[in-house]
């Protein structure tokens, strides 16, 4: 699928007809993997219909590699913005679900589409409000599982992990170094990352440095000064395709990287990975509490959930606490990759 250009959703033949869920999720990997539980519970709970994820084109093959899925209809926003309008075609949807937000936009978005039942928190500008009340303090998989919950559907936020694609990985066992995120305040700065990867390389590890779309600068100074080769890098001109980035990630030996897409990746299939937190804490947006996920995170000795601007312009203050031998430590104390197959969900 085109990552910019909606396309028009059809209903294969042999459908029959079939009702149709539409979730609204129009965000990034991260956000999706993160709602990976929620498109499961919605999955078995209405194991006859066409669940369709309203989701940026470029997510397709991640979108499908959840099992959940059955079809994606393109969406078209800046940034984390709600979809002014989507391209749905045909009658209204049987049961659209909110798993965007809780303002008035995205319900408003489906709202519009005049589904036969629509599952959402609570909006505050409701005139009659339906739906939980929305929590600020609480971890993204635990908050659509709870919305779930409050409509009688059964929903486990560890239902998390994804199978590895069928495809092997460019480079097996690496150390995966991920120095991009989609704001400066979530950067730890870049010759930190280059001082671990050249640490790692000089220990005999084969590491890669990833880079998503425009991150190509960033990530090729990052390896140069790792004293790595220009071939280390994967990405950078465009987004690694999922299925390239997955099958890396899920052979690897393990993931450095801030809080952003990847590590919900790296969580996702079951890989070890060290995450670095700055302005967010991690209890809202970080890994399950295993060995296999170290987080690091220096708090100013409150308990706030975002204690710092999620999108700032320059790095967040409790990300620069995190030091280069403390990331080596981390990476060091993990546990070997966990190699157990993963369920593959039967394709529909």
């Amino acid at each position: 699928m085109a990552p910019d250009r909606p396309q028009q959703l059809r209903i294969p033949p042999g459908d029959g007809g079939a009702p149709r869920l539409l979730v609204l999720r129009a965000l990034g990997l991260g956000d999706l993997l993160a709602a990976v539980p929620a498109l499961r519970a919605l999955r078995a709970a209405h194991p006859r219909h066409r669940l369709v994820l309203a989701a940026p084109g470029r997510l397709a093959d991640a979108a499908r590699a959840t099992g959940a899925v059955d079809a994606l209809l393109p969406t078209r926003a800046a940034g984390r913005e709600v979809p002014r309008r989507l391209d749905w075609p045909g009658p209204p949807p049987d049961l659209a679900v909110d798993l965007h937000g809780n303002g008035p936009e995205s319900r408003g978005v489906l709202q519009r589409l005049r589904p036969a039942r629509l599952l959402a928190y609570a909006s505050p500008g409701a005139p009659a409000p339906v739906g939980p009340a929305w929590r600020d303090d609480e971890h993204e998989r635990d908050r659509w599982c709870r919305l779930l919950t409050w409509y009688g559907l059964a929903a486990d936020p560890a239902d998390l992990r994804i199978a590895p694609p069928d495809r092997p990985s460019p480079v097996p066992g690496a150390l995966v170094v991920h120095p991009g995120a989609d704001a400066p305040a979530r950067r730890w700065p870049p010759e930190r990352f280059a001082a671990v990867a050249r640490a790692l390389h000089r220990a005999g590890h084969r590491v890669v440095i990833t880079a998503g779309a425009g991150e190509g600068p960033l990530a090729r100074w990052v390896a140069a000064r790792a004293g790595l080769s220009p071939e280390a890098v994967l990405g950078g001109a465009a987004d690694v395709p999922f299925a390239d980035l997955a099958a890396l990630v899920a052979h690897a030996r393990a993931v450095l990287v801030g809080d952003t897409g990847l590590a919900h990746l790296a969580t996702a299939l079951g890989t070890p990975s060290v995450v670095l937190f700055g302005p967010v804490a991690p209890r809202l947006w970080g890994p399950p509490h295993t060995a296999r996920h170290r987080v690091l995170w220096h708090p100013d000795g409150d308990d706030r959930p975002r204690p710092g601007d999620a999108h700032g312009d320059r790095p967040d203050a409790r990300l620069l606490r995190i030091t280069v031998s403390e990331a080596l430590a981390a990476l060091d104390a993990l546990p070997e990759p966990d190699r157990t197959p993963v369920r593959k969900e039967p394709a529909r």
